[in-house]
């Protein structure tokens, strides 16, 4: 018996179990809570950067960092609205 078979047998029996689905993850509605949550936090972190450089407690450093997070946030909101209508578009353009 070759010995590089075994070898490919067990790599193969170890790898198989990553392929099937995780019971753990958490569902699409979740994850897109979760997302929701993150982006709403992320805006306020940077509206309260934004205040404290307003009246001088924040270094410009830490302004422009939390502009350009917030900056980002919106961006990939927008880009995510933007591909639900879309997709929504194309399945009103479905024949029925």
């Amino acid at each position: 018996m070759d010995v590089r078979s075994i070898f490919a047998a067990q790599k193969y029996a170890a790898s198989r179990p990553a392929t099937l689905p995780d019971d753990a993850a958490p569902s699409m509605g979740q994850a897109f809570t979760d997302n929701v949550r993150d982006f709403a936090q992320t805006l306020q972190e940077a509206e309260a950067t934004a205040k404290s450089a307003m009246v001088g407690d924040a270094d410009p450093h830490a302004l422009v960092q939390a502009l350009a997070q917030s900056e980002l946030a919106v961006e990939t909101v927008v880009t995510m609205r933007d591909k639900v209508v879309e997709a929504y578009q194309e399945i009103l353009r479905m024949p029925v």
